[in-house]
C-alpha cells in the first residue's frame, strides 16, 4: 500500500521548520507503511563539495577512523558526521568517484549523493525512524518520504524508499510495476545499473538516464507513462525542486496542496493536516497520466 509525502517550501523563512513539517506528514501515513521509512533532505550546499551519505549495520565499526582513512586514501580533507546507523561525509566534488569506490570497497551502503541531498532509511515504525535520524531538527528547502508495507521484495534498509540513482535524484513510489525486470535489462544495456530487487529503483534508474540523455525532469516523468507498466504514483526529488506523476489508471491515491508559503504531495489529505495556512490552500487530486512539478 505504502505511503508518500512530500513538501516543496517557496519561502525561506519556513527552512528551518521543513523536518518538523515532514515529520508530522511522514508519522500520519505510518498504517499505510509500518515495515521501513525514509526520507530525502535537501539542505544548504558547500561551494566544492559534495555530500555521500552512506549506511552500515554496525556503525559503532564502520564509521570508527573512517573520516581519517578518507583523508588519507584521497589525499584531502573530508568530514564525517554519524546519525544513528548512517553517517553524512562531505568532501571536494572532484574527489567524488574515489570516495564511492573506497566507501563501497568497505562494504558501506551508498544511500545518496549530491550537493544538497541527505537520505535516511531504515526498517521500523516512521515515528521511530523519524527520531533515529533526528528529522524533526533538519532544515531545508524541499523533501520527499516514505512510509513502505513491503510487497515487491524484502523489507530491508536497501529495500525502503527513497531510491537515488543520480546526484541529487531520488524516487519515491506508491505501486507495482509489472516490467521492472525487462526495463532493468534495457537499462544495463545502457550502462545503468542497480543495486536492488525493488522494482522502485527500477523506475529511479529509469527517470536517471532519461535526464541524462538531456531529458527535462518533466520530459523523463512523461517518459513513465509510455514505458513503464504497472499502477504508480511517483514523487520524485531533484537539486532544485520536485515532480509528481501518477500512471494513466491512477487507483494509487494521491492529493495535492498550494498555498503561498509551500506545495505539498501525499497519499491521503490527512497528511496535511498540521500543515500552516492548510485551510486556505488550494487542494486537488493530480490527474491520471499528468505531470507536475515545481522547481527554483
Amino acid at each position: 500500500m505504502c505511503g508518500i509525502v512530500g513538501l516543496f517550501l517557496k519561502k525561506d523563512d519556513l527552512r528551518p521548520k521543513l523536518g518538523d513539517m515532514l515529520t508530522d506528514m511522514l508519522i500520519t501515513m505510518t498504517d499505510r507503511g509500518p515495515d521501513s521509512a525514509g526520507i530525502a533532505i535537501y539542505g544548504d550546499e558547500a561551494a566544492g563539495s559534495t555530500k555521500i551519505t552512506v549506511q552500515s549495520d554496525t556503525p559503532d565499526i564502520a564509521f570508527a577512523g573512517l573520516e581519517a582513512a578518507l583523508n588519507e586514501a584521497l589525499g584531502a580533507t573530508a568530514s564525517v558526521k554519524t546519525v544513528d546507523t548512517h553517517a553524512v561525509i562531505v568532501l571536494p566534488v572532484e574527489k567524488q568517484d574515489a570516495a564511492v569506490s573506497f566507501l563501497e570497497g568497505k562494504g558501506l551502503r551508498i544511500m545518496g549523493v549530491g550537493s544538497s541531498m541527505e537520505i535516511y532509511k531504515e526498517v521500523g515504525l516512521p515515528k521511530d525512524v523519524a527520531a533515529r535520524f533526528g528529522l524533526r531538527d533538519m532544515g531545508g528547502s524541499h523533501g520527499i518520504g516514505h512510509t513502505r508495507m513491503a510487497t515487491e521484495s524484502a523489507v530491508t534498509t536497501m529495500g525502503a524508499h527513497p531510491f537515488s540513482t543520480a546526484d541529487d535524484q531520488c524516487l519515491v513510489h506508491n505501486g507495482s510495476l509489472s516490467n521492472h525486470n525487462q526495463m532493468r535489462r534495457k537499462l544495463a544495456k545502457k550502462g545503468v545499473f542497480t543495486k536492488s530487487e525493488n522494482d522502485t529503483e527500477v523506475g529511479a534508474a529509469y527517470i536517471s538516464s532519461r535526464i541524462a540523455e538531456g531529458a527535462s525532469l518533466g520530459q523523463a516523468l512523461e517518459g513513465t507513462i509510455d514505458d513503464l507498466d504497472g499502477f504508480f504514483t511517483f514523487v520524485t526529488g531533484t537539486k532544485n525542486g520536485f515532480g509528481v506523476v501518477r500512471d494513466p489508471i491512477a487507483c494509487k491515491p494521491a492529493v495535492m496542496a498550494e498555498t503561498e508559503d509551500y506545495v505539498a504531495f501525499a497519499s491521503e489529505y490527512r497528511a496535511f493536516a498540521d500543515l500552516p495556512g492548510i485551510e486556505a490552500a488550494k487542494v486537488w487530486e493530480p490527474e491520471p497520466a499528468t505531470v507536475y512539478f515545481w522547481e527554483r
